[in-house]
């Protein structure tokens, strides 16, 4: 019986020759993530030296702090101090303040590789999973055990197969594709399953795309969602001067729990209507819905192919009247790279306000918190009750280009429509 891409990589982590659905085994981790928020701070650090135990390996392990950054209290600014000093203390030199999102980090120095087992404290790490990489969020307790010795166990996942073939049509995004996937799938549909998303419409995504794609297998409840090894992922990882790694891919014949096929070309641009990210519907059904603030940004949309297709649209245009954009680019270095192709310029002429890679806006700790009755439309991953900042309010999920439309707009509208 051939095998899945998680089946594979969690059997060569476990030294195991093989293993299926439903197997607890213990595996070696490859990469140990951490960002400030769910960091150090929570009994980790107090924990580890009550068991008199140090950090496995230094080297394989990352701390990010992005959610707090750059700290909008006294409480905040504390935290990320304790993270800073903890991980200096630790030995830990893969320390990342300022830089933004974890996910988005992780991908760019190189912690994320083909065929590896990397576990954050952050459930959107199955981003990781567009690099071939078994990537998944883990609690407190679980890093702790990682910390101290280098392996944890995992249950073998059941794979849901999801294939997309055709072309996405103007003015629709890899985002509209994640959303109409978790629609349909639903918020618990793929509970402490692997996503492995293949077919030709994924194939011809860019790695920026794919990302989008992977970070919210989550929504739908899965421990990772993971995309096949191919030249897409080996120019990526190239460009960073990465070749040490052993990628995989499921074989022909591999058993999956269950399959999906979707047409990219008879997608519309789709939005997640509050307060359920499977509450999904295309975006000339939600109704006329006056927003009052524009969220582009996130580890899931503000990525440099996010900001190019904003600054299109936008260029020549304005930010409706009594309307806030904010725009946080996904990192340090897509914020200096989309300064040097002039797409902050365009979006800042527009009357975008341009802030700092953090994830702070997306839920809800500063730099752009909605009050009570306000809308906002936003290209982040959730839109929880309360998330972005009053329980009163309301968030809509939507592309980058749904967004750059909408906030031109002053209300709910996508590109092109």
């Amino acid at each position: 019986m051939g095998k899945t891409i998680a089946e594979k990589i969690i059997a060569r982590a476990s030294g195991e020759k093989s293993v299926k659905p439903g197997d607890i085994v213990w595996v070696n981790v490859d990469r140990a993530m951490m960002d400030d928020i769910l960091g150090p701070r929570i009994q980790i650090a107090e924990k580890l030296d009550q068991l008199g135990k140090s950090v496995w390996d230094p080297e394989k392990v990352v701390i990010i702090s992005d959610h707090y950054t750059p700290p909008a209290s006294i409480h905040q600014a504390e935290i990320v101090k304790f993270t800073r000093e903890w991980a200096k203390s630790h030995g830990i030199e893969k320390y990342y303040e300022f830089e933004g999102p974890c996910h988005q980090v992780m991908a760019e120095t190189g912690n994320v590789r083909p065929g590896t087992i990397v576990l954050g404290t952050d459930s959107h790490t199955c981003m990781g999973g567009a690099l071939n990489a078994f990537a998944s969020g883990v609690g407190s307790t679980e890093m702790l055990g990682i910390l101290a010795t280098g392996k944890t166990w995992l249950k073998v996942p059941e794979t849901i197969q999801v294939v997309w073939d055709g072309r996405l049509p103007d003015n629709v995004m890899a985002k509209d594709l994640a959303l109409r996937t978790i629609g349909t799938i639903g918020h618990a549909g793929a509970t402490y399953m692997s996503v492995e998303y293949q077919g030709e419409t994924i194939q011809k995504l860019s790695m920026d795309e794919r990302m989008a794609i992977t970070n919210m297998a989550v929504e739908m409840g899965a421990k990772a969602g993971l995309m096949p090894f191919d030249d897409t992922t080996w120019f990526y990882l190239k460009r960073l001067g990465i070749e040490d790694y052993e990628s995989c891919n499921s074989d022909a014949d591999a058993k999956y729990y269950q399959s999906y096929h979707f047409r990219a070309d008879e997608l519309k641009p789709q939005v997640a209507c509050p307060h359920e990210v499977d509450r999904v519907m295309d975006v000339d059904k939600v109704g006329e819905v006056e927003i009052h603030q524009a969220y582009l940004g996130s580890c899931t949309g503000g990525r440099l192919n996010d900001l190019k297709a904003a600054a299109g649209y936008l260029e020549g245009k304005k930010v409706a009247k009594g309307v806030r954009l904010l725009v946080s680019p996904a990192s340090r270095r897509i914020w200096k790279e989309a300064d040097r192709l002039g797409y902050l310029s365009v979006i800042a002429e527009a009357g975008g306000v341009i802030m700092a890679p953090t994830c702070g806006v997306c839920v809800g700790l500063h730099s752009g918190l909605i009050a009570a009755g306000e809308n906002c439309i936003s290209s982040s991953n959730r839109n929880f009750l309360g998330r972005m900042g009053s329980k009163e309010g309301n968030i809509y999920l939507g592309s980058p280009l749904t967004v750059a439309a909408s906030a031109a707009a002053g209300k709910i509208q996508a590109a092109g429509y």
